[in-house]
């Protein structure tokens, strides 16, 4: 009975988050199939612990704590595989046997109908071009929603850091993106339009 209802309560937090969780990876890691990874691996490790959860706090950025931890881990894995692996030593990867594919998560695979204003390739080409520090910070706080101090406490930086970095992503966007603003009409001139 026990197991029940903390199964319940888990799903009534994490479930919401589903979506959001998986655009935030996809954005990330800029691959669906390593974006499916990545939030199947954050459920994972957040089930796993959530016996150390203190409900009522903050769900929300506890659980992009981990999908940023998974992603940073990620990253520097790959950093040290690169220096250290020779593929010219290798003639044919072989792809992994299909019992070991792990089946899609829940979400909506159609981000364009989750987040239209999101999805135009100028605007992923302009977020791609970002580094990556700051478009981590950019997409905690915009995707994710999280205050700037949620945000400093999941990457371990000052909230000073979190928002230079954040001012920093939003004027390179500003700077690439006034142009096509202009040409959708949503700003005139230098100034945004008023509604």
């Amino acid at each position: 009975m026990q197991d029940a209802k903390r199964r319940e309560q888990f799903e009534a937090l994490a479930i919401p988050l589903l979506d959001r969780l998986y655009s935030m990876a996809l954005h990330l890691v800029r691959e669906p199939a390593r974006a499916d990874d990545m939030v199947q691996e954050t459920y994972l490790r957040a089930w796993q612990n959530f016996d150390r959860f203190t409900l009522g706090t903050h769900f929300k950025a506890w659980i992009f704590q981990i999908l940023t931890y998974l992603f940073l881990n990620e990253r520097r894995s790959a950093h040290r595989r690169e220096t250290s692996v020779d593929f010219s030593e290798h003639d044919i990867l072989e792809a992994p046997p299909q019992s070991l594919s792990i089946p899609p998560t829940m979400h909506l695979k159609n981000l364009d109908a989750l987040y239209p204003d999101l999805v135009d390739d100028v605007l992923k080409r302009a977020l791609d071009r970002v580094p990556p520090e700051q478009r981590t910070v950019f997409l905690l706080v915009t995707l994710g929603e999280l205050s700037y101090q949620e945000c400093a406490e999941i990457m371990s930086l000052p909230i000073g850091t979190v928002m230079s970095r954040l001012f920093r992503a939003r004027k390179q966007l500003q700077d690439e993106l006034s142009d096509y603003a202009k040409e959708r009409g949503v700003m005139r001139g230098d100034a945004p339009e008023k509604k």
